[in-house]
């Protein structure tokens, strides 16, 4: 490797991708294209980006398996930044494995910290955490280092564990800063702004308030029966209904849930839950129906009492009511939860992290861009949506995970 590559390998691992160009900017041999790619993807010209180092891979030699892996490993992390989903994941695996075979510890690693964090990101937060486990930073540089502990602060913010969360930030600082690169510095930044700024609303008696995710992590550690709107459940300490597939009884546990202790008049309920402004008798028996059935959901936790009016909430061996709600309340609450990471998303993507169909989708960001709320550049397969992060809110809790239920 002649002394300008050496020099612009240097520049990219300072985090100094102008730098790096101007060294190999003019030059198409495979080292140089890969430094090029890297560089470009840096820069924020992921298509370029891209296309460089698929050139610089096809035109490494039969020799040069580890520089051909280190492209495909930089390839998947555009890939994941640009949300490409449905990049295989296969070729990522056999890149890994070719530097742990060739004794590339560090990329190999990264490799690993790219299928953790692309596991993160679509809510398979066990898996994630599983393959987290058992990889060790100790010997890493401080870049790579920092990049394992912002991933196990994002597996604790997604499990609620803001201790632990915070813990890693803080080392995540440290190593960021014996990295010198102002980038990393700028992610652990943003990291640690998620966990001071409003991750909820608590309603209880009447009233509602802001809330951070450290006190939402105290109020489900805590022994009130909980109507948690963000991932449609109810919970009392460990015990957790899921009620995510069954819409009209969580309409009906977060109205009981925001009267309590009060109780909610039928036509009131008929109104809110089944979208009707006049309620007749056959709405009232399919209410009777619907409050039986969130009875016989609900028996371990509560009971959902008739009252000369309506109905009320009657939890079992929990003092306080509370209803966990979204910072702000949208019928695509979820979507703009992933587009508020500040990332372009296709379509396709968006489904594959909700788990959900794409014309569902499509139909979701189209109502948010009448309303202004999202935008959308390209045509075609190439199309792609985002949305500026939402101010003063962060989307942790609207993120899927998977809830264990009893």
């Amino acid at each position: 490797m002649d002394s300008l590559i050496t020099a612009a390998a240097r520049a990219l691992a300072a985090g100094d991708p102008l730098g790096a160009l101007k060294r190999v900017a003019l030059r198409d041999d495979a080292p140089a294209l890969a430094l090029r790619g890297i560089a470009m993807a840096q820069l924020g010209d992921l298509v370029r980006a891209k296309a460089l180092l698929r050139r610089a891979a096809r035109a490494f030699g039969p020799k040069e398996a580890v520089a051909r892996a280190r492209c495909i490993v930089a390839e998947a992390e555009i890939a994941l930044v640009s949300r490409d989903l449905g990049w295989p994941a296969k070729a990522l695996d056999a890149a890994r494995a070719t530097l742990e075979q060739h004794g590339d510890r560090a990329n190999a690693a990264y490799a690993r910290y790219l299928e953790v964090r692309g596991l993160l990101l679509i809510g398979r937060v066990d898996e994630a955490e599983r393959t987290l486990a058992k990889l060790d930073p100790s010997p890493l540089p401080p870049a790579s280092r920092t990049v394992h502990e912002l991933v196990v602060a994002g597996v604790a913010m997604r499990r609620l564990r803001t201790k632990a969360a915070r813990a890693a930030l803080a080392r995540a600082e440290r190593a960021a800063t014996d990295a010198r690169i102002p980038a990393l510095t700028a992610e652990v930044e943003g990291a640690i702004l998620v966990l001071d700024t409003p991750a909820a609303r608590l309603v209880a008696d009447g009233a509602e308030r802001l809330i951070l995710l450290e006190e939402v992590e105290a109020l489900l550690a805590s022994n009130a029966f909980v109507v948690d709107a963000c991932r449609h459940v109810v919970r009392r300490a460990g015990t957790v209904v899921s009620l995510a597939t069954r819409p009209v009884l969580f309409a009906l546990a977060r109205a009981l849930g925001e009267a309590w202790p009060g109780d909610v008049p039928r036509d009131a309920l008929v109104a809110r839950v089944f979208q009707l402004k006049l309620a007749d008798e056959s709405h009232r028996a399919r209410l009777r129906v619907e409050i039986g059935r969130l009875r016989s959901v609900l028996r371990a936790l509560a009971d959902v009492r008739a009252t000369k009016q309506g109905f009320a909430l009657a939890p079992r061996r929990a003092r306080d009511v509370v209803v966990l709600a979204p910072p702000v309340e949208d019928d695509h609450a979820r979507v703009l939860a992933f587009l508020a990471d500040g990332e372009s998303w296709a379509s396709s993507a968006l489904a594959l992290a909700l788990a959900t169909s794409q014309r569902t989708v499509q139909r979701a960001l189209d109502s948010l861009a009448a309303a202004g709320k999202v935008q959308s550049f390209g045509r075609g397969r190439a199309r792609r949506w985002m949305s500026s992060p939402m101010p003063g809110f962060t989307t942790t809790l609207l993120l899927p995970v998977a809830v264990a239920t009893d």
